[in-house]
């Protein structure tokens, strides 16, 4: 009853604020009911609110503070207040401690929660005062795992595996951490590369030994090498997980699964290849439950991104996003549909796979879609009234012909192409068979991207040394920063990643040239007289702000082509 309570209590703070509706309350309350999942939880999944929002709404109803834990890095002057065992047994870790303040601010999936309180005032002594920061469950877990540390896991089964010795002392109270080992040691694999914040996860077989290497903002990283007698077991044990056949080990196999890991639901794309010393396994991470960034927090520059928001309130036409894989071209994409997605348009998606569910969009998953390619997708979302239309790529000419179709009847379109720059996609659509007429009227803007990591605020220093380089560059020595290396970062420098970007904005001028014939270098010295920032060149206002590096920098655009 107590807990009827605390739902129903919790369902009217959220309609009072305005939060949620009626009918998205009792359809919470009914999958409750049938579930058992807490509404909290329910709400976010169901899309009915943004887990950000839920947070601060209860917080502030506590008359409390909440926390975004994916935003923070360990203090290791706080962790040592509460040991490992008390914060997960109380579902809190501290955060911050000031000393002259005598405050130790610890976040909490329950502010409210008076008996943990007390205990934990009782673990850090009567002349600390704790401060409660209200926290997401999902966040929570995975700082548990992030904070204290979770390579023991892997460690010990590894000993166990090789000694057949299990030592309980470093499992969890779960019954799943009581399963056979090597089924343990991939799920540890798993979790490991989730908390180091891995996009792709690589199992790369040699003659006497299994590599396994991260994709950590962007880069790679080796970060284990197994002896060769547990490959089979492992890549066996994925291709399971996968729906694949473990029967089959000299022709490619794709797969795909889904697994909890750290309270949240983590889609895994699986690709096997043969090789001279066995399989090679890919695995791709798709974390679902990741917020979707807002436009103007994606780290762009404040120009630029008034300039894409002009782009969008075009009524029709086609904007294309450009870049590798993996330089966040979708999550750009989806920024810009958050904020058009409202109930007064019908917004479709067509992707391989749906990397964001967002509420109100009609998305359609490629792999689930059988005998469906993204030709006949289109030509069927056409039939379904829709608004703004995303296409996951344009990757042949049947596609790109249906997309600028569809922009040409009136209809708001996104997609992706892989081009390297944005002037390229102009002629990356024209090897594909599109014409420069059809190209010059339908297209609105291109835009191109990449990422490069961020430098660790942590361990970055001035570069002092007279670099000439950096008079090439404009830049000054000792107000441009180089990579380091620390705990915080894993000796890598870097800690997370930005978007550098450029946009080409097609007006009549413009469109004249595409129709034309005009080539690359005259479309591009046309953009630059009307205020087009190339790639590189944006990428050196990063440089010049301290929060890459040029190294990095020249990573991944080539810079010399401004010297």
């Amino acid at each position: 009853m107590a807990e009827l309570r605390r739902k129903t209590k919790l369902g009217e703070l959220l309609l009072t604020q305005g939060l949620v509706t009626q009918d998205q309350l009792r359809i919470a309350l009914l999958e409750q009911s049938r579930t058992k999942t807490p509404l909290d939880k329910l709400l976010v999944q169901l899309s009915f609110i943004q887990d950000a929002a839920l947070r601060d709404a209860v917080a502030a109803s506590h008359g409390a503070e909440s926390i975004d834990l994916n935003s923070i890095s360990p203090d290791p002057t706080a962790l040592k207040w509460i040991p490992e065992a008390t914060a997960r047994r109380h579902r809190a870790i501290p955060v911050a401690f000031d000393e002259n303040m005598a405050t130790l601010s610890i976040a909490m999936t329950d502010v409210s929660d008076l008996l943990a309180l007390d205990r934990l005032s009782a673990q850090v002594g009567s002349e600390i005062q704790i401060k409660p920061l209200l926290a997401s469950e999902a966040q929570l877990e995975a700082c548990l795992d992030r904070f204290y540390g979770y390579e023991l896991s892997v460690d010990s089964i590894l000993e166990e595996i090789e000694t057949g010795e299990r030592d309980y002392g470093h499992l969890a109270a779960s019954s799943q951490d009581y399963a056979q080992p090597m089924i343990r040691l991939v799920d540890a694999l798993l979790k490991d590369a989730i908390n180091r914040r891995a996009s792709d996860i690589h199992l790369e077989p040699e003659h006497t030994f299994l590599r396994i290497r991260y994709r950590i903002d962007g880069v790679l990283h080796t970060v284990r090498s197994l002896h060769s007698t547990h490959r089979q077991a492992i890549t066996g044990r994925i291709k399971i997980l996968a729906g694949m056949d473990i029967a089959e080990s000299r022709l490619p196999q794709d797969g795909h699964f889904t697994q909890q890991i750290s309270g949240r639901n983590i889609d895994f794309r699986v690709a096997s290849h043969p090789t001279i010393h066995g399989e090679n396994l890919v695995l791709r991470v798709l974390d679902r439950d990741k917020a979707i960034i807002p436009l103007d927090q994606l780290g762009a520059s404040p120009t630029l991104v008034q300039q894409v928001r002009r782009v969008m309130t075009r009524p029709e036409g086609l904007i294309i996003a450009t870049g590798p894989t993996g330089s966040g071209k979708t999550t750009t994409l989806y920024s810009m549909l958050s904020s058009l997605n409202d109930e007064s348009v019908n917004i479709m998606t067509l992707e391989d796979p749906v990397e964001y569910p967002l509420g109100l969009l009609r998305q359609t998953s490629m792999p689930e879609a059988h005998q469906l390619d993204f030709a006949a997708g289109i030509r069927s979302i056409l039939r379904q009234d829709p608004d703004i239309i995303l296409i996951g790529e344009m990757r042949d000419q049947e596609t790109a012909d249906m997309a600028f179709r569809a922009a040409m009847t009136g209809h708001r379109v996104l997609s992706t192409l892989h081009a390297n720059s944005a002037v390229g996609a102009v002629v990356r659509l024209l090897d594909l068979g599109i014409s420069a007429e059809i190209i010059a009227q339908n297209i609105t803007g291109i835009m191109a991207q990449r990422l490069v990591r961020t430098l660790c605020p942590h361990c970055k220093v001035a570069d002092t040394q007279d670099d000439q380089i950096y008079t090439q560059m404009n830049l000054e020595p000792g107000t441009v920063y180089r990579a380091v290396g620390c705990g915080h970062c894993h000796a890598s420098g870097y800690l997370g990643r930005r978007p550098i970007m450029e946009l080409l904005t097609v007006d009549a001028e413009l469109e004249s040239l595409i129709v034309q014939g005009a080539n690359k270098q005259e479309l591009l010295q046309n953009a630059m007289t009307r205020g087009y920032t190339p790639l590189a060149r944006d990428g050196l206002r990063l440089v010049a702000d301290g929060q890459t590096s040029l190294q990095e920098l020249a990573r991944v655009v080539d810079i010399f082509q401004l010297a």
